[in-house]
């Protein structure tokens, strides 16, 4: 996508200096830093730190840190290590044991002389099919939107409340739940999104950050507030992403999601998510019983960043001194909750019979 008029993707190679950059998004939205990642050590606290985060970013980061471990050492041995160490890094979010999973595959049968090269046109390969896969997403997601802009008086908004943030920063480009918004906004469709702040790390501000930059009318909101604006008839659906989604259709995403999701069924507003393939965990069905949540450090939650009046960024404590902070980064949205699931070959129900439709060939392999 642009910022001020410039495309970038959340990553790129430099081929000139050979090394991966990154957006580092611990900074944003106040201050747009480019920094490369050069060492595991670094691959490592970016995808743990959330320079990058997003699943579909963390598991294109993954194979770039995979190219870079067959680099310095080709061995099996090494390729191993490298995998456990990027593995554990983020323990929801399934594209990243996806992409290392893929990396593993494709380059174990190979001549170790061979590795180094195969497993940089790998990591170009899945970033570049995040991209597509993504304005695959929005295509699908816009024909939604039309539907309901079909519905509304001439020059009447459609109001799509969205959480946490699933746009071209989680992902190479495009942006999952955002794409559609995206895609709508440039085909003349008049859009108006409801923001969520997202706490503990407040992502809806990278979501208004990005829907700024396009030119996308928006309105930053608490988490708390979506409730209030669903009741009110304020909310035409809600779009959302996720890290990991089973195989009957259970969603696992930023913590509150399960919340929207409630207030969305009580309310009758479509709930949608916005679902790549690879991050279909084809091994779980149950997500609330099997899918494993990431517990954050409690700093996230008892201090918050942002920037002062001076212009410096800050972090502030919010809580008493001596106050336990808990931080679950997610939560599961039972596949009973969800309206459909926007992917790349399509709208589907929520459920095995919807995704094994449209993904047969994986549902298959998995068996």
């Amino acid at each position: 996508m642009k910022i001020d008029g410039r495309h970038y993707r959340s990553l790129w190679w430099n081929d000139e200096k050979g090394v991966l950059e990154i957006i580092d998004q611990c900074w944003l939205p106040h201050d747009f830093r480019v920094v490369p990642v050069e060492t595991m050590q670094e691959f490592s606290d970016a995808i743990y730190e959330m320079r990058v985060r997003g699943a579909p970013l963390i598991g294109a980061t993954a194979a770039y840190g995979m190219a870079l471990a067959m680099a310095e050492d080709p061995s099996d041995a090494n390729m191993d290590a490298a995998w456990t160490y990027l593995e554990k890094t983020r323990p929801t979010a399934i594209n990243l044991r996806w992409a290392l999973d893929r990396a593993r595959a494709t380059l174990l049968p190979m001549p170790e002389r061979e590795r180094a090269a195969a497993a940089l046109a790998l990591a170009h390969e899945i970033a570049d099919e995040d991209v597509e896969i993504n304005r695959r997403i929005g295509e699908n997601g816009l024909a939604l939107i039309r539907e309901i802009a079909a519905g509304k008086p001439e020059g009447e908004p459609v109001r799509l409340l969205t959480h946490c943030n699933a746009g071209w920063l989680a992902t190479v480009d495009w942006g999952t739940a955002t794409s559609p918004m995206y895609q709508a906004h440039d085909a003349g469709i008049p859009l108006h999104i409801w923001v969520d702040e997202t706490r503990p790390r407040n992502q809806g501000a990278l979501t208004s950050w990005e829907l700024g930059k396009h030119g996308v009318p928006h309105t930053y909101i608490t988490d708390n507030a979506g409730g209030h604006l669903m009741q009110h008839g304020m909310v035409d659906m809600v779009i959302t992403g996720t890290d990991r989604t089973t195989r009957c259709g259970d969603v696992c995403n930023k913590i509150g999601t399960y919340l929207k999701a409630l207030a969305a069924q009580d309310n009758g507003v479509p709930f949608y998510v916005a679902l790549p393939s690879p991050t279909i965990d084809w091994t779980v069905r149950d997500g609330v019983a099997e899918i494993p949540i990431e517990e954050r450090k409690t700093e996230e939650v008892t201090h918050i960043q942002g920037r002062t009046e001076a212009g410096a960024i800050d972090a502030v404590q919010v809580t008493p001194d001596g106050t336990p902070g808990g931080n679950p980064a997610f939560d599961v949205t039972p596949n009973r909750l969800v309206t459909g699931l926007i992917t790349e070959r399509g709208v589907c129900e929520a459920s095995e019979q919807g995704l094994t439709g449209l993904f047969p060939e994986f549902a298959q392999a998995a068996e």
